[in-house]
Order: C-alpha cells, then structure tokens, then sequence
C-alpha cells in the first residue's frame, strides 16, 4: 500500500526508532509499504519513519553497489540495520531525500562501510560498498536515529533551506 512521505520539518522525523522485537506479518506488511511508496515515489532508499512509523527498518536498492548503472533494481530489506566504518576517509556525495523535497548538498561520511542487520525472514545479512552506495546505507540508517542529511550540512545553507520553506508554507 503506498503511503504518504513524512516531509521535512516534522518532528517525527527527528526521533529515535525502536528495534523491531519480532519479524511478524505487521513488519512484512510495513516493508512491502516502504517498497511501494518507494517504487512510486522513485528513490535508491526508504526508512520507515520517512511513512509515519518508528521501526527499525529499511530499505536499500542494492544495484547501486553494480558497475553497471542500467542493471535493474534490487531492492533489499534491512531490519535492525547496524553501520560499520569499514574505511573512514571521508567521501563527498552529493545527497538528497525523499523527506527533504527541493534540496541536494553534498555531504562527507565515511567512504566504506559495511551494512548488517536481518531480512523478513529473520537471517543476519551484510553488505558493503563505498562511495554513494555507501552514503546510502548511511543516509537510511540515520533516519532510524532521527537524523537526516541535512543535520550534516552547513548552518548557512540549512537556514537558506529552512527560509524557503517557510516561504513556500
């Protein structure tokens, strides 16, 4: 079922994300919402309080870690998602959100991390990648801590966003 997207400035966006205690038909039934809104909204990723819903739980299109930029998406379901610096040299990818409509920055986090946590079928699985792969997982799995990118951006041009949506209000 799709589901509206939570935009940028409600606060539930800024709030922490409870761990999922058991992967039943209510959390199936979340991630197949989060891949349908994804799939019609279009996006690389989608965490479940970006619909409304403070679980630990997203969702990464796992093509982008592919050379080939036309493969087809592969859209993955992390439950309980935990991040590892793999490498912390920094990278700069230039980010954008479906909660933060109008805005782009580039954004510097750590250039190889590795993803874990469980699918709907309750096995541990792990992924890494680096560059914007990279910057994904940790873009999605920030939304769980009730941060998003531009929490990582400058003073100055958050402010400059914040004004033009007031404008726009």
């Amino acid at each position: 079922m799709l589901r509206p997207v939570v935009q940028y400035p409600n606060p539930l966006l800024a709030k922490k994300s409870e761990p999922v205690a058991e992967i039943n038909d209510e959390i199936r039934a979340l991630a197949q919402d989060m891949l349908d809104t994804l799939k019609t909204v279009g996006g690389v990723g989608i965490a479940a309080p970006q619909i409304g819903v403070l679980k630990r739980v997203v969702i990464i299109d796992v093509s982008l870690e592919k050379d080939d930029p036309e493969a087809p998406q592969d859209f993955r379901v992390f439950i309980n998602p935990v991040v590892t610096v793999i490498d912390p040299k920094l990278s700069e990818e230039n980010e954008g959100c479906l909660s933060v409509p109008e805005l782009r920055s580039k954004v510097k986090r750590p250039r190889r991390v590795a993803l874990e946590g469980l699918d709907l079928d309750g096995n541990t699985v792990r992924i890494e990648g680096e560059g914007y792969f990279s910057a994904c997982m940790q873009h999605e799995t920030d939304h769980l801590d009730g941060k998003l990118f531009i929490d990582h951006i400058s003073y100055l041009k958050r402010s400059m966003y914040d004004k033009k949506m007031k404008k726009a209000r």
